[in-house]
């Protein structure tokens, strides 16, 4: 079994899981500094996977991880939407209008 692979994958999904923690507090730098770690997981892996497969087992668990990610991944994006929005509207000068 090639536990070296999985663990970057399960590694990953760990810090997606994390990142959509951070997201539902509205705890956006740690979403940042998450998302960093992510890239750098995710690097790490490509490098690895370049000399490994996965047996068709590890791949079935690689695919279920994976999903995982990409839910969290869905949700963080939907949490992030509003806020950036208005980062947008700071950015481009716009203000808010409360009534």
């Amino acid at each position: 079994m090639n536990t070296q692979l999985l663990s970057y994958y399960e590694a990953i999904e760990q810090a997606s899981a994390d990142m959509l923690s951070a997201a539902r507090t509205g705890n956006w730098d740690e979403v940042v500094k998450l998302e960093g770690a992510c890239v750098l997981l995710i690097s790490q892996l490509k490098h690895a996977a370049g000399n490994e497969k996965l047996a068709p087992e590890e791949s079935r668990l690689k695919t279920r991880i994976m999903q995982r990610i990409l839910l969290n991944d869905a949700e963080i994006r939907h949490l992030a939407e509003p806020w950036l929005d208005d980062l947008d509207q700071v950015l481009t000068g716009k203000s808010k209008t409360l009534h």
